[in-house]
């Protein structure tokens, strides 16, 4: 078959199919995705799938908060200028994580509790230890690895304490990039010094994995700044380097206007930075990590990686091993072996049904046998490159794997097993989406695969 608007555009490592990189794909961060949550969860489902939790479960915990709003963020977040509007979320927050705790089986474990947001570190750190208090008391903590998303512009002195307090080792800071001049287009002014700044006293504070967001596909970045910022992470030590490509969705985040949308590199040149980017940070010493994640060879994530451990959350590419996982917070999602329920939105509404000692429950998806098997395909892909797929799903999706198995960018070996090639990364989720029975080709849904 003869695909015309493949040209023979090669990086070192990666061939260049533009087609095949046109057609938005979700990042499968949950099958089905959250684009398929529609409002048939019951508070009485969600109920029972929390009271079932047995065994080791993780907790993510939502603080929908910044001190400054970034123009390019896609976060369910506000600007955190109303301390009493802060004081009501956090008064919601600890009432959910007593009535979690009151539901949970007695043989629950907390083996992980992650804080996201927005910036965790939008809230007082004596309101974060008040927080963190809640938690002791009202769940069975085992020994739990507690990780924290934090905003560097905002970490003071005074948050050193606390994350050893916590027993805190893993962090992520939101870099994105340390070229001054793209600091100003995207809205999120961050000196050098400030980095260095949170990356000493969390070093200090006991973080052996730290983890620094970075970007690329931002408005004017030539290659040489994407250079030098990937250069500066590795100089700084940073243990994990995510590096994602900017999505403009102003159809969907308004802030994002703020942003010339002229001055974007087009997808090639996206192509381009994403394959230096993973060339670079090799180069740097470091294990690349699904398709967008990158670890030093000690860290936790990059064992995971090479021991065929690694798994694919709403926190991307992980080591966590627990089945279940409860977010509290307004917005947040939980994933349960049949079933994902994504808590009530809007942070008023998230506040009046907690004060009626309700679940928050909102959007979700019963997860049947068929999507179980489905998205295990697509997480193995996405984790391992490979997937042993039973042979009905693998006829279903062979017409959408034709475009990928033609030039050479996966294969089929022994019959039922596919295997994504070393050098198709960029494709890691296209392919993938084969096994998607939910996706829509528009454009307006996803972000673009790079």
């Amino acid at each position: 078959m003869n695909h015309p608007a493949r040209q023979a555009i090669e990086t070192p490592m990666w061939p260049y199919h533009p087609d095949l990189l046109a057609v938005p794909v979700p990042r499968y961060t949950s099958f089905p995705t959250a684009a398929e949550f529609g409002p048939h969860v019951t508070t009485e489902r969600h109920a029972e799938a929390i009271g079932t939790a047995s065994g080791d479960i993780s907790i993510y915990v939502h603080i929908p908060f910044c001190e400054k709003i970034c123009w390019y963020c896609g976060c369910n977040t506000a600007a955190a200028n109303r301390a009493h509007r802060l004081a009501g979320y956090l008064d919601s927050l600890h009432r959910e994580i007593a009535l979690i705790g009151a539901m949970l089986p007695a043989d629950a474990r907390v083996r992980r509790i992650a804080f996201g947001g927005g910036s965790p570190n939008a809230i007082s750190p004596v309101d974060f230890v008040r927080l963190f208090q809640q938690l002791v008391l009202h769940l069975p903590l085992h020994d739990p690895l507690v990780s924290v998303e934090l905003d560097p512009r905002t970490l003071g002195p005074e948050w050193e304490g606390v994350f050893g307090a916590v027993g805190a080792t893993h962090a992520s800071l939101g870099v994105q990039t340390f070229a001054p001049r793209l600091q100003e287009a995207i809205g999120r002014v961050q000196p050098r010094a400030t980095i260095a700044d949170a990356t000493a006293l969390l070093r200090r504070a006991g973080i052996t994995s730290l983890n620094f967001d970075l970007m690329y596909g931002l408005p004017g970045q030539t290659m040489d700044e994407l250079a030098d910022t990937l250069r500066e992470a590795a100089v700084f030590g940073a243990d994990r380097i995510a590096l994602f490509g900017y999505a403009h969705v102003p159809h969907l985040l308004p802030r994002q206007r703020r942003i010339d949308a002229s001055a974007l590199p087009d997808g090639a040149q996206r192509f381009a930075m994403a394959a230096q980017g993973h060339q670079l940070l090799v180069e740097e010493g470091y294990m690349p990590v699904g398709f967008d994640h990158f670890a030093l060879p000690g860290d936790p994530l990059a064992q995971a990686a090479l021991g065929g451990r690694l798994r694919r959350n709403f926190q991307g590419f992980t080591e966590d091993q627990a089945e279940v996982l409860i977010g509290l917070g307004a917005s947040a999602i939980s994933s349960f072996p049949d079933l994902l329920v994504q808590n009530e939105k809007n942070v008023g509404r998230y506040r009046m049904i907690l004060s009626q000692g309700a679940l928050p429950t909102g959007p979700g998806k019963a997860r049947n046998a068929d999507d179980r098997r489905r998205g295990a395909v697509i997480s193995q892909l996405l984790c391992a490159g490979r997937a042993r797929v039973a042979a009905d799903l693998l006829d279903s999706a062979l017409p959408r794997l034709m475009p990928y198995l033609e030039p050479g960018l996966a294969r089929i070996e022994s019959g039922n097993t596919l295997v994504i090639e070393g050098h198709a990364l960029p494709y890691a989720r296209s392919i993938a989406a084969a096994f998607d029975p939910y996706r829509q080709n528009q454009p307006r849904r996803f972000s673009s695969a790079i």
